[in-house]
């Protein structure tokens, strides 16, 4: 298998996650296979237990494995099958390092990061799945951070291991323009590059973040003061799609590039998918306003996931999005209905905590009570239970026990496994799980008819199933239904479209594909607001 690897340089968030889910859209587009995989340099054995402000939503695999968001870009962008082998982090290489040192694996040795350390990184890097032409590992962090060395000297090792013509190095890097002297500048990439072969690195190419085109000129000082061949000085402009990118590279003639320096045959590359999405984007026309009721609506990465499956229903719907972040910590039922007056649909995702609990539930009775448009995702279910048990089944002070444990109708409590559960990290329901839906129920409608679904999943609380009766004789429908008996959807009967739903579909949607939940909640909406 061949490898490329994905540093990045000067400043974080230049999109090294984006740059290599295109890379292998693009390398896709040519014939090859592709897998993907995400190093980050955290002690935290995952992002599980960060919280959304501090590194962006958490992203679940189908085998439960939570990984960092850009793994959702990778499984948007290919059709890779990614496992939890694709996703590393530092927490998880110590963690197995000191358990083989407390083992006596190590015979004696005193145990250090070289060789011990780096050789773990090292082994981690041989994932194949089989059927994969060419790996594509992006190392989280800035080159020069010193958490990142001893991924950096790993790197170095393997290509030295499996020789250089069987890897290939490129470096995102930013070239700021400084609108006072009219100019792109390029000795911050300069330094940067520098920094890396310093630790023994030579990039390959050079992926170059700028909002401006770049000169003959500067393409040749990069070529000359970084070492890098004037082909693999590429330029990636800011775009309006993110979905734009895969053919923005092959222009600049990325693909052929990795193809001569693999010694790969260069077969005919076929961009057709990704010219049919940015048409897509090219014909929406029906304008459509959602509101996203959270609490972490502030941070873009919160709920990328989410964000991302709006935009592709709305592809698939022909609209023009525009998404109102409702920080439900200021909703109230005095202000809900002029914060979502303009909105012809509400979503309430996923999350953890008190905080912001009842300006949810204050936008869910709004959608309820006037017919708008409702999805609910794991959190956004159980309020929508909640609040339909206390305002329409009439069960006062109704609650989930993760909010109120003393509540005299715990309507959502925890799973029976989690009643067990001490440590907080990889202890949730996590992954793909089946889903039997029922006959003749909205969702059934919105799946197609198929009569089971398989989902992903993160929570730790379920619908109380002793209150089922109660709910469905006041009007709400359990539509979806674990083989083992946990509720997994529900649906208010008396009403144009509100679903609540225990999984979380977004992980699920791609811009060729549309999750079905949310391309329906779009059509829905747009009829709404027409």
């Amino acid at each position: 298998m061949r490898h490329i690897f994905i540093t990045g340089g000067v400043v974080s968030s230049l999109g090294k996650g984006l740059t290599a889910a295109a890379l292998g859209a693009l390398l896709e587009c040519r014939g090859l296979r592709v897998t993907l995989q995400k190093l980050d340099p955290y002690l935290n054995v995952d992002p599980g237990t960060m919280s959304p402000f501090q590194h962006g939503e958490v992203y679940v695999l189908d085998d439960g494995a939570e990984t960092d968001l850009d793994l959702g870009h990778y499984e948007r962008f290919t059709h890779a099958k990614l496992g939890r082998g694709n996703s590393v982090s530092a927490g998880q290489i110590y963690e197995t390092v000191l358990l083989r040192e407390r083992r006596g694996d190590f015979l004696g040795q005193t145990v250090q990061v070289i060789p011990h350390v780096t050789d773990e990184i090292r082994a981690r890097l041989h994932v194949d799945d089989g059927v994969a032409d060419v790996a594509i590992v992006e190392l989280g962090g800035t080159v020069g951070d010193m958490e990142g060395m001893p991924f950096l000297e790993a790197l170095r090792q393997f290509a030295l291991d499996v020789g250089r013509s069987n890897v290939l190095f490129g470096h995102v890097t930013l070239l700021p323009y400084l609108r006072m002297a009219d100019e792109v500048k390029t000795k911050p990439a300069q330094q940067s590059v520098a920094t890396l072969r310093t630790l023994g690195i030579q990039p390959d190419i050079l992926f170059c973040r700028t909002e401006r085109h770049l000169s003959d000129e500067v393409r040749k000082k990069l070529s000359l003061f970084c070492n890098v061949p004037a082909p693999g000085v590429v330029q990636e402009l800011d775009v309006t799609s993110i979905y734009a990118v895969p053919a923005m590279l092959h222009d600049e003639g990325v693909d052929r590039f990795i193809l001569d320096h693999f010694g790969l045959p260069a077969t005919p590359c076929d961009l057709s998918p990704w010219a049919k999405v940015r048409e897509m984007e090219r014909r929406r026309r029906h304008p459509l306003t959602i509101a996203l009721v959270g609490k972490y609506v502030d941070l873009q990465d919160a709920y990328k996931s989410v964000y991302e499956a709006l935009e592709h229903g709305a592809l698939a719907c022909s609209c023009r999005l525009d998404v109102v972040r409702v920080d439900s910590e200021i909703v109230d039922e005095g202000n809900v209905m002029g914060m979502l007056k303009d909105c012809s649909g509400v979503l309430v995702p996923g999350g953890f905590g008190n905080r912001g609990i009842l300006g949810k539930m204050c936008a869910i009775r709004h959608a309820r009570e006037n017919g708008i448009p409702y999805l609910g995702i794991c959190l956004g279910m159980q309020l929508a239970v909640v609040e339909f048990a206390r305002n329409r089944a009439g069960l006062a002070g109704a609650h989930s026990t993760e909010f109120d444990p003393a509540t005299p109708h715990p309507v959502v409590e925890p799973m029976e496994e989690q009643k067990r559960v001490s440590n907080m990290g990889g202890s949730m329901r996590l992954g793909s799980y089946p889903c039997h839906v029922a006959r003749h129920s909205l969702l059934s409608r919105v799946y197609g008819g198929q009569e089971r679904v398989d989902e992903r999943h993160r929570h730790r609380y379920e619908f109380n199933g002793h209150y089922r009766t109660a709910l469905e004789d006041c009007g709400m429908a359990i539509s979806g239904v674990h083989p083992g008996g946990l509720v997994e959807a529900v649906e208010v009967v008396a009403h144009p479209w509100f679903v609540g739903v225990q999984f979380h579909p977004e992980f699920r949607s791609k811009p060729h594909g549309p999750h079905p939940l949310f391309r329906e909640f779009i059509a829905a909406s747009l009829r709404h607001c027409q």
